[in-house]
């Protein structure tokens, strides 16, 4: 099963991660990769790089950033296809796991989604 986890803070509030961080980062996907679930990775700019569409009405409206109505923003992600929910969970925890050693005080959430295949 793929699992999508999604990493969810408060955009600049903690400042750059340190290189470490992403040195540690880049291991953790060598690691799922030489334990067969790693899938993807990766992390995402501020929100003044972006846009925002949002559809509503039948109508599309495009945003350019930053999103000021969002207290959190989505950061990074990550996806592995684990045999269940709990061995994503497992990948989650040592990615926080990372930001505890690496950025004390990092404050931030992760979301573990199940990603959907084929047809309902």
């Amino acid at each position: 099963m793929k699992y999508m986890t999604l990493v969810k803070a408060v955009e600049g509030k903690f400042g750059e991660p340190p290189p470490a961080l992403y040195d540690a980062i880049m291991k953790l996907g060598e690691e799922a990769a030489q334990a067969g679930v790693f899938v993807s990775m990766g992390g995402l700019k501020d929100t003044d790089a972006g846009a925002e569409l949002t559809l509503k009405g039948g109508r599309i409206e495009v945003t350019d950033g930053p999103f000021a109505e969002s207290k959190e923003v989505l950061g990074g992600w990550a996806v592995y296809d684990t045999k269940d929910k709990a061995e994503a969970i497992g990948w989650a925890r040592k990615f926080l796991e990372l930001h505890i050693r690496h950025m004390p005080g990092f404050e931030c959430t992760v979301e573990v989604r199940e990603v959907m295949t084929g047809t309902p």
